[in-house]
Order: structure tokens, then C-alpha cells, then sequence
């Protein structure tokens, strides 16, 4: 197994994720496969379904068949890895799972959902009970929903989707944009320490709500200071930074910079606790990575670089996702271009292309 855990859980709640459908959720609801934190258990809890599990379990079957439930990634993306929690579940637990993805266009219903095009990710596989079963995924395409399908039934406390995440470039104005989100494609790339929290945190979707849902350093003891590499979404011009020290106060860093390829584009400013701060970059510099130092140690909420997508950065930005995409959608995107039958068999086929027909984007 690759490192691939440390990349975003795309089903997570926290990133917009959901389960619109299962066929049974008797013992413990469907939406519980998805929550943030992790599976809880106390024992000699009982409700009116009987003791209380921190994820979703279905009635015992006394017919043939499986049990599935269909999870909306909150941020579309290539797949690299499934995690398939069965903690706490011991007598009751699932002996098999596999799981599939499929792509689809708009906001589909269950019933839309179960005629798309499903492709196996994780093929029919053992699992242990009480424990984290971890599967590799090597389909390389995006994919905008999975779906967990136990043999022949029990219960899975989470359900983990870890990839990297690919915007739909219709969705997206590329001349002004958030470059450093995770929901647009940026990544982290590097930093010098996570002891509390993941840099993830800080490029994640939306405001953190706490103090654990940002980015803190251990406290330094040296002459050094702490610092986080990001990849952007694409190559462009970042215009405005905004360093987010929300929920930190006795914790915050007294100082942060920026820099892009040996540019400064933003000299090292004092910050306060608890605070979002915007700061404006003249520095106009192309750049597909950023460097956040904080001085010296401490804690973030949220980093954002607002700007533009150069134009080599859309052009690559929107292959990338077209490239991706399976062929059914694929087809689809085209199709709903108004190219020709004939025109979309030929693109569709000839990927990975490294130029589009007019799409509109």
C-alpha cells in the first residue's frame, strides 16, 4: 500500500459529501459511513433498533443478495486508496465488500444513479471485523460517486475514499479563483511539521470550526521556524492571500510569509490571534507553487490566494479534467457541446488529448 491515507477523504462530510441511497439501514444509519471523526462505541448503549453503533449495519439477511449503500464524494477525483472501517463491529460485521464508481453528469437520484455506468475500484474482498481494511485503487479516472456493496450484510462504521481531488472547469471562473483549494486541485507538497493537525486543514473547504480543523505545529525549542509547501490548482498569478488564525489565540504565530519560486509575494507581516487576515500581493508572479512560512511555530486555520489562471494554467487545468473523465462522460460533456457523433467516438478515443474541441470553458 502506497502513502496514499495522508491524501483527502473525498466522501468526507466535511467536504460535502453525502449518501443519497441504501437499500437497508434496519440497525445504524447509512449517513454514518461518511462522518469526520472517528467511530465511537459505548458499550451497553441500547436504542429502540437495539445497541447503538457508530456506523451503518443491516438487518440480517434470510434471502439471498447483498446490501449497498451509494456515497456522493463531496469533492470529485481520482481514486487512490479505500478504507473500509469495520471498528467495533465483531459478531456482526461484513465477511465481504467490494466497491465501484462511476461518473456522472449533474445531480442525479438514486434511481438515475442505479443505471450509470459502474466500474469496479475494489473487487469482491475479505474483510476483518473491528479493524481498518485498506484496498489500493488503480482505475486512474475521476469519479464523482462510489458504492459499498457488503456480502451479504452488517455493518461498517466508516467508509473512507482517499484521493486527490479534480474541478470541473465549467464550474469555476479561472479569472479569479481560490488557487490554493483543495476543491479546485491544490495539494500540499510538504511541511515541516504536523504534530496536532494536517496542512490539509488548510486549504480544506470552508471556515474551520474549531481549533482541530486547522493546521498546529509542536512548540519549537530552536532557532527555526515552521512552514507548509503548496501546490496550486494550476499555474497563475495569486493576488491576494488571506491567513486565517480563527480558534488559535494562545497558539497563533506572531509572523507569516510568502513566496513562489524564489519570489516574495508577501514579505513577512505580524499576525494576530484569532483573526482573518487579507493581505494584498503586488509581487504579480506565474507561479505553480507556494511557500507559507509561519515564525516560529503555532497554528492556521485557512490559507487562500485569490487570483487568475495564467493561460497555460487553464489550458492544462481543463485537459487534465477532460482527460480523466470515463467515457461516458466523457461522451456526455461532448455531446452536450453539440459536437457530432462522429467528433466525440474520435476525441473520446484519441485521449489523452492535448487540445479540445470549443466546449465552452
Amino acid at each position: 500500500m502506497s502513502d496514499w491515507t495522508a491524501l483527502p477523504d473525498l466522501a468526507s462530510r466535511r467536504l460535502g459529501g453525502g449518501v443519497p441511497w441504501a437499500n437497508d439501514e434496519a440497525f445504524a444509519e447509512r449517513e454514518n459511513l461518511i462522518r469526520p471523526t472517528d467511530p465511537v462505541f459505548s458499550p451497553a448503549t441500547f436504542g429502540h433498533k437495539g445497541q447503538v453503533y457508530d456506523g451503518w449495519e443491516t438487518r440480517r439477511r434470510r434471502e439471498p443478495g447483498s446490501d449497498q449503500a451509494v456515497v456522493r464524494l463531496g469533492l470529485p477525483g481520482v481514486v487512490r486508496g479505500v478504507v473500509v472501517d469495520t471498528a467495533f463491529f465483531t459478531g456482526n460485521y461484513p465477511p465481504f465488500c467490494s466497491v465501484d464508481g462511476c461518473a456522472v453528469e449533474g445531480y442525479p437520484s438514486p434511481a438515475e444513479l442505479a443505471d450509470a455506468d459502474w466500474r469496479p475500484l475494489v473487487a469482491h474482498s475479505p474483510l476483518a471485523g473491528d479493524t481498518r481494511n485498506v484496498f489500493d485503487v488503480t482505475d486512474p479516472h475521476r469519479f464523482t460517486h462510489v458504492r459499498l456493496t457488503i456480502h451479504p450484510d452488517g455493518g461498517v462504521a466508516r467508509l473512507r475514499v482517499h484521493g486527490e481531488p479534480v474541478a470541473d472547469p465549467r464550474l469555476l471562473e479561472p479569472g479569479w479563483l481560490d488557487l490554493a483549494a483543495l476543491d479546485n486541485g491544490a495539494a500540499i507538497t510538504g511541511c515541516s511539521n504536523m504534530f496536532y493537525s494536517s496542512p490539509a486543514n488548510l486549504i480544506s473547504p470552508g471556515f474551520a470550526s474549531v481549533m482541530g480543523e486547522g493546521w498546529e505545529t509542536a512548540r519549537r525549542r530552536d532557532e527555526g521556524n515552521d512552514w507548509v509547501s503548496v501546490r496550486l490548482a494550476g499555474a497563475g498569478v495569486p493576488r491576494v492571500a488571506e491567513l486565517d488564525t480563527s480558534h488559535f489565540k494562545g497558539n497563533a504565530p506572531g509572523w507569516a510569509s510568502l513566496t513562489a519560486g524564489g519570489e516574495v509575494l508577501l514579505d513577512r507581516v505580524r499576525l494576530q490571534p484569532d483573526t482573518r487576515h487579507r493581505f494584498p500581493l503586488t509581487t504579480a508572479v506565474e507561479a505553480t507553487d507556494v511557500r507559507l512560512d509561519v515564525y516560529p511555530d503555532g497554528g492556521m486555520a485557512r490559507l487562500r490566494l485569490w487570483g487568475a489562471l495564467s493561460d497555460t494554467g487553464r489550458a492544462a487545468f481543463t485537459l487534465r479534467w477532460f482527460n480523466l473523465l470515463p467515457a461516458t462522460q466523457a461522451t456526455a460533456v461532448l455531446a452536450a457541446a453539440g459536437l457530432s457523433e462522429r467528433d466525440i467516438r474520435a476525441t473520446v478515443e484519441a485521449r489523452p488529448v492535448d487540445a479540445l474541441p470549443a466546449l465552452g470553458i
